[in-house]
């Protein structure tokens, strides 16, 4: 390899198919000719595609090509940070490849690469590609200090690319928190900048799923963490004079003594041709062979959902019992009770003026519920304590504090947030569970609040935390403990979490049997967070559209029923509750109530939250009109939203040699017949159009 030229030493394969790591040819295209590229893509990414391609050059500088096409330019991808300098050329020193075979992941290829700084730091790469993790690589950076002097390091910077301008734009996804709520999935303008911090935006804000991605057409590129444990990272994005640029960064403030290393966090690069989805599968997949899957959830996970919220935290009994033969009526299964039956949060007592008898009213609450028809479900906000609450006064050892020693305010509630990872904590709130659901006879929970997503490092001294951030990793356990508690009393039970707005913490998910989409503030958001939460948890978990009253109208179930979300509502009957203003009603009206019935008979006629979502048939920056599909056994099932369309559809994803009946199964209409070679269809519709392509 001594005598190959410039920005020609290695090419690394990172489809399924091509496990390899090849001499490059001398030459390439130049950026500028790349960025011009007019390929416009497959329509379908299949496993085992070998097109994508990572290479490095003598400077240890790397490029991505996708389809043959060089989509970003030869970048410093892996860079050492030095308070405002940074070390970002390396000396190629050479490389080594072998195959492996990974007990969880399968067959693979390591490719080790290793370059010189001219301070005299080394860098060695680590990549590892799996057959069916197409289009992943993972990556482990190790910095060697070989001078003789110390280095004072600040942090280091993974998977840095600039994907190249193309003309249509780019669009962005994260999976990270922010406090005002906006789109996980965001078009990329002018000076865009998003940190996309996994830290806390807030006290009571913050953590999320460790992958942001950005794309164009036809290209894009992702970068994440497989640490097993939840870390503060950062995955920035930025539109740039030529593009829009990616990364993935740890603070790391430390000095190297002559001869120390450094290793960063485990992170990866995955490299796409659509939208975000795909690397979300991909990221689901290996996370998945290290043991954090979705858990297999009771049927019940999948039935339609009324809630008490409507009548907000002043609701009478009277009227929540006196709802529930309209929501059995109407076809919803679950009943749940929401906030405001408790004297406060953390001693969770209850509220006397509500239940007078205490629990043994509670407990004849849940029979009235199960006599109605129904399943009872309870909401809480655990992790939280109230100053004037029991649990806050007798207890102050269960507080997280930060290294100043100051609470962390729980905004909603005015209450403080509790440590995750200290014992006494999880044994309070694992006996709560255990109570509400064995003793109280509720089947399910709804855990709510912004502040169970992520917490900060904890530094409060009671616990002798090894180091502060077993707060941040602990989190995770804690939600173990509470399912497990659950379906210890219950097997068939539902644990719903609802982080308030925040973008799901991956690493909790494994003990959530159902993800709402949290406060969405558009149908938008119904569909944007579904097709992510469909890509991140599997074919078999439970993802609801919320209460429909937050959508475009309050009234779209069309966005929950398209992406295969379960119905959601939290209306009040006959009448809202005394007091409520016009533009916050949510009775159940007569007109209501017609589309009401027809939206879940619907739902319960076909049960698309019980399908294959087919998120990688479209991209949902791109491809007009928004579309949707589910797979529910050899039938497809295809929603498209637009505010109003006259046009062609494409019907992506029919299989070869076969004619598919086409229907319209809300207006119950015939559209025609089409096979994979006639896949197009013209629609004119306003908001929706669904379409079930029905195999003949």
């Amino acid at each position: 390899m001594t005598d190959m030229t410039r920005r020609t030493v290695l090419k690394v394969a990172l489809g399924g198919a091509g496990l390899t790591a090849l001499p490059a040819v001398t030459g390439g295209l130049p950026a500028a000719e790349a960025a011009t590229s007019s390929n416009p893509g497959p329509k379908l990414v299949g496993v085992g595609d070998d097109s994508i391609t990572l290479e490095f050059d003598d400077r240890l500088h790397s490029r991505v090509s996708v389809d043959g096409q060089k989509v970003t330019g030869f970048d410093a991808g892996e860079v050492l940070v030095l308070g405002d300098a940074t070390i970002d050329t390396f000396s190629y020193r050479g490389h080594q490849t072998r195959k492996i075979r990974h007990a969880r992941h399968g067959d693979g290829v390591i490719v080790t690469i290793q370059g010189v700084s001219s301070d005299q730091v080394r860098k060695t790469v680590e990549l590892t590609t799996y057959r069916r993790l197409d289009g992943m690589t993972v990556m482990k950076v190790t910095y060697t200090n070989l001078s003789r002097e110390p280095l004072n390091v600040t942090g280091w910077r993974n998977g840095a690319h600039e994907l190249l301008e193309k003309a249509g734009g780019f669009y962005t996804f994260s999976g990270s928190t922010h406090e005002d709520r906006r789109d996980w999935v965001q078009p990329v303008s002018d000076g865009f900048f998003q940190e996309n911090s996994l830290g806390m935006d807030a006290s009571d804000y913050g953590g999320g799923t460790p992958l942001a991605s950005v794309w164009r057409r036809g290209a894009g590129v992702s970068v994440g963490h497989v640490e097993p444990v939840a870390r503060i990272l950062r995955m920035p994005v930025r539109k740039s004079e030529h593009g829009a640029g990616i990364a993935i960064e740890g603070d790391t403030p430390r000095t190297l003594k002559p001869g120390q290393k450094l290793t960063t966090d485990t992170t990866f690069l995955a490299v796409h041709q659509r939208d975000h989805f795909v690397p979300l599968q991909r990221y689901r997949d290996y996370m998945s062979d290290i043991g954090l899957r979705a858990p297999q959830v009771p049927e019940s996970a999948f039935a339609p959902v009324w809630c008490a919220w409507g009548y907000q935290r002043d609701f009478t009994v009277e009227q929540v019992l006196g709802t529930l033969p309209k929501v059995q009526d109407v076809g919803f299964t679950w009943a749940g009770l929401d906030d405001g039956w408790q004297t406060n949060e953390g001693d969770w007592d209850i509220n006397p003026a509500k239940f007078p008898r205490g629990e043994a009213d509670m407990r004849a609450f849940t029979q009235k519920i199960r006599n109605a028809g129904l399943l009872p479900r309870l909401w809480w906000a655990p992790l939280a304590a109230d100053p004037d609450s029991n649990l806050y006064k007798d207890h102050p050892d269960m507080l997280l504090l930060d290294a100043d020693g100051n609470k962390q305010n729980v905004s909603w509630w005015d209450s403080y947030t509790l440590c995750p990872a200290y014992q006494p904590t999880i044994d309070y709130f694992v006996g709560l569970a255990r109570k509400f659901i064995d003793d109280w006879g509720y089947e399910g929970l709804k855990t709510d609040g912004q502040h169970l997503n992520a917490v900060a490092p904890c530094y409060n001294p009671a616990h002798r935390h090894a180091r502060p951030e077993e707060s941040t990793e602990g989190l995770a356990l804690f939600w173990k403990a509470i399912h497990d508690a659950a379906h210890g009393a219950n097997r068939d039970a539902v644990c719903e979490l609802c982080p308030c707005g925040t973008a799901f913490a991956f690493h909790n998910l494994p003990y959530v049997d159902q993800y709402p989409a949290s406060d969405p503030t558009s149908s938008y958001q119904v569909r944007s967070k579904g097709k992510s939460m469909k890509a991140l948890m599997g074919h078999g978990s439970s993802y609801a559209g919320d209460h429909v009253e937050l959508s475009d109208g309050g009234d779209d179930f069309a966005s929950s029923y398209g992406v295969g979300a379960v119905l959601s509502t939290k209306f009040t009957w006959p009448s809202d509750a005394p007091g409520t203003k016009p533009e916050d009603a949510v009775v159940l009206t007569p007109e209501k109530e017609v589309l009401w019935r027809k939206w879940v008979a619907l739902y319960k006629k076909y049960m698309l939250s019980t399908g294959e979502y087919r998120g990688e048939l479209y991209d949902i920056g791109f491809d007009k009109p928004e579309a949707h599909v589910i797979a529910k056994d050899s039938t497809l099932h295809y929603a498209f939203y637009a505010d109003r369309w006259n046009g062609k559809v494409e019907l992506r994803g029919l299989d070869r040699g076969r004619r598919y009946r086409l229907t319209d199964p809300f207006n119950g209409t015939v559209l025609g017949v089409a096979d994979s070679r006639h896949d197009t269809l013209q629609l004119t519709f306003e908001k929706f159009q669904l379409v079930v392509a029905e195999r003949i």
